[in-house]
């Protein structure tokens, strides 16, 4: 397998690094962070103006055709910046399940505007108990005619106040088996009977809501995938996204380690850099094996997942579970070797310490990941 870039890969990270530290600074971030909605318009327009929101779309709807490795390039380079925007929610858990499962007429309607700029969406999947898995989705899409009357309340709804459009996973029959009874809706966030609250949740950036559903009248024509098979659509949208988490993650923390030891060169004690500390340098030189050891494991999973490998799923637990766990000693490590000012609003460590946690527990923590890693390599035995 090939870790390196390619010219054009090469090329595409270093422009996101360029504009992202242009258009998307840190003064901006915590802008977003006080605003409401949580993104800016003009800098999404200016993304969707680079084709980054259909960057593996194909180009009858509008996008770049560029594969899932790309996508993750990029991915990496905005989890380094801490991008306040809705990329995550509209295109890995909106866009790549319509462009999967959806039908030919809801592409051609939605995948052209999301790259266009025109148009957010995101995943309203879990609820009350905030856990992934089928048992845990309990809203009802009851069928009147040729439309469903949708009900239930959806909880850590992703960037939901800017949404145009919600995927909302429902339950259409009842089915002793949980997992056989599940469908996803486009729901226009318009619509009568959807009511959007914020949650106060740890990552300021990344902003969570709650989302009501009340007898809310959804077509028929835009069920994505087929009718009551939608568990296995949210599995394939876990499976992705958490890839591209990883390199979010990855990025993540090569800010958190490049800003580390640039402070430890440049603050003194005692009439020396603390970076010349023989303590602070081993603390140091962990940080950077953590990551090397991270980032391949993170390339592996978003290569098995691009070529629809039969052993994606056990790569990307592997990748999920131990960069989630570098992200979190990384950014441990980046706040204490920072001191005091590392737990203060006014340094940005703190920003990356609370996203890392974020990460960690979307789509299931380090130890959901490990179960899952022992239960595949426990089938390859037998």
């Amino acid at each position: 397998m090939d870790f390196g870039l390619n010219e054009e890969q090469d090329m595409l990270k270093t422009m996101a690094r360029d504009f992202l530290a242009k258009e998307c600074p840190k003064a901006h971030v915590r802008k977003m962070m006080d605003d409401a909605v949580g993104y800016s318009p003009e800098l999404w327009k200016k993304m969707a103006e680079l084709g980054w929101q259909g960057l593996v779309f194909p180009e009858e709807y509008g996008g770049s055709a560029m594969n899932f490795r790309d996508l993750a390039i990029l991915s990496e380079e905005m989890g380094r910046a801490l991008v306040a925007a809705p990329f995550f929610s509209t295109v890995m858990l909106f866009g790549l399940p319509i462009l999967h499962y959806a039908s030919d007429a809801i592409k051609k309607e939605f995948l052209p505007k999301i790259a266009k700029g025109e148009m957010i969406g995101t995943l309203a999947l879990l609820e009350a108990d905030g856990d992934f898995w089928a048992e845990g989705v309990r809203a009802k899409a009851l069928k009147r005619g040729n439309s469903y009357l949708l009900s239930g309340t959806k909880m850590f709804v992703t960037d939901a106040k800017a949404a145009d459009y919600f995927l909302v996973a429902a339950r259409t029959r009842v089915s002793p088996n949980p997992e056989e009874n599940i469908t996803l809706f486009l729901v226009n966030a318009k619509e009568w009977g959807v009511y959007v609250s914020s949650l106060k949740t740890m990552d300021m950036v990344r902003k969570q809501y709650e989302v009501q559903f009340s007898n809310v009248n959804v077509p028929a024509t835009h069920i994505v995938g087929e009718l009551h098979g939608g568990w296995q659509i949210i599995q394939d949208i876990a499976l992705q996204a958490n890839a591209m988490l990883c390199a979010e993650m990855i990025g993540g923390c090569d800010w958190v380690l490049e800003t580390t030891v640039n402070y430890a060169k440049e603050r003194f004690a005692f009439g020396v850099p603390i970076g010349s500390f023989q303590g602070l340098k081993h603390r140091m030189a962990d940080m950077y094996m953590e990551l090397e050891h991270a980032r391949p494991l993170m390339i592996r999973a978003v290569e098995y997942v691009r070529e629809n490998r039969s052993d994606a799923e056990l790569a990307v637990s592997m990748a999920k579970a131990y960069c989630a766990d570098v992200y979190e000693s990384l950014t441990n490590n980046g706040v204490q070797l920072h001191g005091g000012i590392g737990f203060t609003w006014d340094h940005d460590m703190h920003l990356y310490f609370k996203r890392a946690r974020w990460s960690a527990n979307t789509f299931g923590n380090p130890v959901y990941h490990r179960d899952i890693v022992a239960q595949k390599l426990e089938q390859q035995l037998l």
